[in-house]
Order: structure tokens, then C-alpha cells, then sequence
């Protein structure tokens, strides 16, 4: 029975980027992922510049379009704009983009085993048995890298689960060339087109990505508000589209990230940013701190876990939890937070921009600093 260091549970972008990293370290590691690559996967596509500058390669060849310039909306009245040397937002297919990085990370000696399903985890032994559809391994470690449903998280003894996964709804959509003429310069939020939410409009190289994502967890018509924002868009004809109906985990777990020597990364273990839901620069950043864990560690499962707990605790986590207080204060708060944008939206846009690129995180004291603004308006 072949034996890796590392197993990684799924090919996306947190698989990939830890079986990068883990590699280049010369961890022997292998990636199983239950499709075939390249294949497509469920995703707006939006990738912001933080993510890929921490992409220790290029990847110029599968972006579809970039995008320096941000325009947010909020109904007819309110529209802030920001701009950015550095592409704020590349857009990317995941089928060519997950490719790229399990194709990096193999360069580097990386085992791929495609079309193998996770059936089974055996902990019985010092060596976790894994068994797919296909095949028995043992491994050292296992990354849990399998999305927001991680069937792996499961098997490795998570009964509960204690993420916030908001409902999305995505569609990739072919316009009219009149129509695609017209957005395809512009890449655009617009909040509450959905009732504590937001829509977006993600232009690709010959089609648009559009959807929209409630930031409640909550039963939803999702389609209904996709029509109405087709006609806020003012696309009147669709040559053809296909519907895509998503979770995505906006909240870390509180029940642990580690057992049994499993690490939960990206959507398994809830790091998608809270505001905007993007998800792919924090999958690849916790990917890397997952294996630069078990590569300190040498190996060392005790010490892997401690190390990794400890980064993730340094800078992820508190992001996460200030986004998560700033994202309710946004989205269910919208009398105050309007009167608040009408003053200070522009200086807020160019903050969010500012996280997307890396530049800066969430403050830890944004709730202080919210309220002060609020009585200096009010009062």
C-alpha cells in the first residue's frame, strides 16, 4: 500500500496551494480529488489581487480578464468607484485555474490521483488508511481541502456543523454582442439588489458571470432577484445561460480545525471573507499555513497542530470575525448604513479595495469607530 506524508482531500485552490508548498519542502504528498481536471467548478470567478500575490507563480495565462477599476452600487443613488494600479479583481474559470495550480504543485513531484471518491477514513493505526473509489493509501496527515461540503470534515469526526453558509446563486450567462459591448468593461457589486445581499456582474472573455448572494441564512428566492437584476442590468436577451446554486461558509468553525491529525482549510473549515464571500485568496492563504505547519513541525503531528492553530489565530481568524460583525452592521443595518455611506462611502470603498489587495485587513476596532461615526451624524 503506497504511503504519503501528506494526503490532500481535494483539488481546488486550497488543496493546491498546500500540496505546492508541502512539496517544494519535499513532503511527499498527493493530492485525490474525485473528478477529472480540468473540471468546471461553481464560482464567480472574482479573484482579488491579495490572492494572487500570494501565488509564488504566474498565472497571466488563464486569467480571462483584469480589472483595475471596482464600481459599487447601491440602488440609483449611491455609486462609488475605486482604482488601482495593480488589478483589483482578475477574472478566472476554476476549471482552468484549479488545473494550473495542481499542474504547479505536480511539477514539483506532487501525486494527483484523479477520479477518486473519499469513501473511507481508518484511524485505527498510527497511519490514517484512506480509501477512494479506486484504490487504499496511508498517509501522515490528511488536508481536508474538499469545499464547503467536505464530505472529509465528516469522516474525520466533525457531527457538527458549526459554519455560516450563506445561499448564492450563479449563472454563466451568454448576452447579445450589443449587450456584452456594453458590461464588459465593468465589474460591479450592487447591494441590496437582494434583500441583505448583493448581486454582482463579473465579466469573462466572451460571457458574463452574474449572481446573487443573501448574507442571511435563510430561505430565499434566489432566482427572482437574478431576474430583477438582469433587468437592472438591462439585459433583455439571453442566448444562453446555466444555473449554478452554491453555499458558501462565511464563518469559521468554532468546534476545532484539527483532529485526528485532519486540517480543515479553505470552505471546510468556513474562511471565506464575510463581506463579499470571496473565498479563493483565503483558500490558497490557508492552504500555505497548513503546510508550512506540518513542514516546521518536521513531520511532528502535535507540534504540526499547535503551529498551525497559532497562525491561523495570528491574522485569519480575527479578520474573519471582524468581517463578520462588520458584514451584520452592513447588511441588516441599512437605514444607518446609508446615511453613513452618503458621508463616508467613498472613503469606505476605497477600504474595502485596500483589502482586496493585501493591503491592509479588517480593523480589530472597526465596531468602535463605526459607532463614533454614527453619533458624530446623528447627534
Amino acid at each position: 500500500m503506497n504511503h504519503f506524508d501528506v494526503a490532500i482531500i481535494g483539488a481546488g485552490p486550497s488543496g493546491a496551494s498546500a500540496a505546492f508548498h508541502l512539496a517544494k519542502n519535499g513532503i511527499k504528498t498527493v493530492i485525490i480529488e474525485k473528478e477529472t481536471l480540468p473540471r468546471y467548478k461553481t464560482c464567480g470567478g472574482g479573484f482579488v489581487y491579495r490572492g494572487r500575490r500570494n501565488l509564488p507563480f504566474d498565472i497571466s495565462e488563464i486569467v480571462e480578464k483584469e480589472f483595475h477599476t471596482v464600481d459599487i452600487y447601491l440602488g440609483e443613488s449611491l455609486h462609488f468607484r475605486t482604482h488601482r494600479e495593480q488589478p483589483t479583481i482578475s477574472m478566472v474559470m476554476r476549471d482552468s485555474f484549479d488545473n494550473l495550480l495542481v499542474e504547479k504543485a505536480k511539477e514539483l513531484g506532487v501525486t494527483l490521483l484523479q477520479d477518486h471518491k473519499v469513501e473511507n477514513l481508518d484511524f485505527s493505526d498510527k497511519k490514517i488508511q484512506i480509501t477512494t473509489s479506486k484504490q487504499s493509501i496511508t498517509a501522515s496527515f490528511v488536508i481536508a481541502a474538499d469545499g464547503a461540503l467536505s464530505p472529509t470534515a465528516k469522516l474525520a469526526g466533525w457531527t457538527t456543523d458549526t459554519r455560516k453558509l450563506i445561499p448564492a446563486l450563479e449563472y454563466e450567462v451568454e448576452v447579445s454582442e450589443e449587450d456584452y459591448e456594453r458590461l464588459k468593461n465593468e465589474v460591479r457589486f450592487d447591494i441590496d439588489a437582494i434583500p441583505f445581499g448583493y448581486a454582482w456582474s463579473f465579466p469573462k472573455k466572451n460571457h458574463l458571470s452574474l449572481g446573487v448572494a443573501s448574507a442571511r441564512r435563510t430561505k430565499i428566492n434566489l432566482k427572482k432577484f437574478y431576474n430583477e437584476y438582469l433587468e437592472t442590468l438591462g439585459i433583455k436577451k439571453i442566448i444562453n445561460q446555466t444555473q449554478h446554486g452554491f453555499q458558501i461558509p462565511v464563518a469559521p468553525r468554532t468546534d476545532g480545525f484539527v483532529k485526528n491529525n485532519v486540517f480543515l482549510i479553505g470552505d471546510a473549515a468556513g474562511f471565506a471573507d464575510p463581506i463579499t464571500a470571496e473565498g479563493i485568496s483565503n483558500a490558497i492563504y490557508s492552504g500555505l499555513l497548513a503546510a508550512e505547519s506540518i513542514v516546521e513541525a518536521e513531520l511532528n503531528s502535535v507540534e504540526a497542530e499547535k503551529l498551525y492553530l497559532e497562525k491561523i489565530n495570528k491574522k485569519l481568524i480575527p479578520e474573519i470575525k471582524t468581517g463578520l460583525w462588520l458584514s451584520k452592521w452592513f447588511y441588516e443595518q441599512k437605514t444607518i448604513r446609508n446615511i453613513m455611506l452618503k458621508k463616508y462611502g467613498q472613503r469606505f470603498s476605497e477600504a474595502m479595495a485596500d483589502v482586496f489587495m493585501g493591503d491592509k485587513s479588517y480593523p480589530t476596532d472597526i465596531g468602535k469607530k463605526i459607532t463614533q461615526k454614527i453619533k458624530e451624524l446623528v447627534f
